[in-house]
């Protein structure tokens, strides 16, 4: 099925444009004109990805937009993409940030232009097709593209001394996390054609919808949801599996950082499949689910108060937020489930852009070291208020849409785990002290430095980054209905498939 008012496949589109443009900027001649070719492409992007979204029906918790062709017949691998609410506010969102991070690039990208460019385009694409997949081995497919430009992206073009290690390690890691999530797949493929009566490989069935619907043996469903919790878990990332992530905050690209960070896919894959497909297992082990937030929650706030760089404080801030998703999760509730979407979208504006202005700091000075800045709002105003908007964001502060994000997700586990509701709330305090305690030392008092002192502001092109960042921000923390709108009957649908009473009597942690 393709879009019923222009007759148009919008989502195959919208994944075509991107590899197209990467092609196309190497027809052009002058190298420093692969950044416009960038923006142009991306910008038909974001006309697609808002189409979608204007021809999706939020009453219909059904998956929409629907794509499906014959890839590999022999095993019953289809060419399948879909959107619901749960995944389509993530298309105009993804495609956002990629803009922002190529206006963010566009002066301090000097060096290969056209091969920076066209992995950036190729790794917004395959991370669509991660949104998009209804078949588990296309999504595979999609997970693993999204490793080849960001190995090159931080190797290439990283600002640390170590930014080659950082690549390798962020590759291995995901390299292995992608065995268990394959095994998950191949096991569930083969319970349908068992569940089927069929023999292999004609019952196979890798398609998503399907295998939703098929009914898991208790011991093969708890494998496959440890399988799957193992393989999202690496890059959503959750303690003790996030180690990359400040390595590659640190020496990487500021703007992969930027899509590290607001780009939460590990988070999607845990909402998408990893409950989903293992519902009873789920709702079983809802207390590990919670458990590993709590602890990336607290863990990733004691290690922003850590820190002494701008860059690994936010990154550690990351491990803390995307831990109170988890949280939500494991109440296995609707406002859990509306306010773990609603802080993955967030993440996009608020995380992106927090790294994007970081990035902005870091080209001006040449540090993001607190020691080395001071008194930043003395002669970057603009850039010292966008921080302080977003960073508030973070902090779930009224007025921005990071409070009713956290509002769900805190209510939600206050209800399902009061014990880590508890805690979750002690994090935001954590939380307010790492941000505040670091823009009072990075952006407060005297001009400690030469460099903060000879800096200039936001140019156009850099404010209108940052601007349409915080209007956002604003809006939807205003007006958080539209969002919760989108998602709220996929999200229902989602609910109701876990067994009934999951968690009703859950006790606290």
């Amino acid at each position: 099925m393709t879009d019923p008012n222009l007759g148009l496949p919008l989502l195959s589109l919208l994944l075509l444009t991107l590899p197209a443009g990467a092609a196309l900027i190497w027809l052009v001649p002058d190298p420093t004109r692969a950044r416009w070719v960038a923006l142009a492409t991306a910008l038909v992007g974001l006309a697609l990805a808002l189409m979608a979204l204007a021809g999706f029906d939020p009453a219909n918790g059904d998956f929409q937009l629907i794509e499906r062709y014959s890839w590999i017949p022999s095993l019953n691998v289809h060419y399948k993409l879909g959107v619901d609410g749960i995944s389509v506010a993530f298309l105009p969102f993804t495609v956002l940030l990629v803009i922002g991070v190529i206006l963010a690039s566009w002066t301090s990208v000097r060096t290969m232009p056209r091969l920076y460019y066209s992995l950036l385009l190729v790794l917004e694409g395959a991370t669509l097709g991660v949104f998009l997949a209804l078949d588990t081995v296309l999504f595979f497919l999609f997970w693993e593209l999204t490793l080849i430009p960001i190995f090159f992206l931080v190797s290439l073009w990283g600002i640390g001394p170590n930014r080659r290690f950082a690549a390798v390690k962020y590759t291995l890691f995901m390299l292995v996390a992608g065995v268990p999530l394959l095994f998950a797949f191949i096991l569930l493929a083969f319970n349908h054609a068992g569940v089927a009566g069929l023999a292999v490989p004609v019952g196979l069935s890798f398609d998503y919808q399907t295998l939703r619907e098929t009914p898991l043996p208790d011991g093969l469903e708890l494998t496959v949801f440890l399988l799957l919790l193992a393989g999202f878990a690496v890059k959503t990332p959750v303690f003790p599996l996030h180690t990359w992530l400040p390595v590659v905050a640190s020496d990487g690209p500021v703007s992969v950082a930027a899509l590290m960070t607001g780009l939460k896919l590990g988070a999607y894959g845990l909402i998408r499949f990893v409950v989903p497909l293992a519902p009873d297992a789920a709702s079983d082990m809802h207390w590990l689910l919670a458990g590993l937030g709590v602890v990336g929650i607290l863990y990733g706030a004691l290690g922003a108060l850590a820190q002494t760089n701008l860059r690994r404080m936010l990154a550690f801030s990351s491990i803390s937020h995307v831990g109170l998703v988890v949280l939500g999760l494991a109440s296995l509730s609707l406002e859990g489930l509306q306010g773990a979407v609603f802080q993955l979208l967030n993440f996009t504006l608020v995380a992106g852009g927090l790294f994007l202005v970081t990035g902005f700091l870091h080209h001006r000075t040449g540090t993001t070291e607190l020691g080395s800045l001071g008194g930043v709002t003395r002669t970057m105003p603009l850039l010292a208020g966008g921080f302080l908007i977003l960073g508030l964001a973070s902090l779930g502060v009224p007025g921005t849409s990071g409070f009713p994000a956290e509002l769900l997700l805190i209510m939600s586990a206050l209800h399902s785990h009061a014990g880590a509701g508890l805690a979750a709330l002690f994090g935001a305090v954590l939380g307010a002290g790492y941000f505040l305690g670091a823009y009072r030392r990075a952006f407060l008092g005297p001009v400690t430095g030469p460099l903060v002192a000879e800096a200039s502001d936001l140019r156009p092109r850099e404010l209108g980054v940052v601007a349409v960042a915080v209007v956002l921000v604003l809006t939807l923390g205003l007006f958080p209905q539209g969002i919760l709108d989108l998602s709220g009957t996929a999200a229902a649908r989602w609910v109701a498939d876990l067994p009934a009473g999951a968690l009703a009597a859950a006790p606290g942690p």
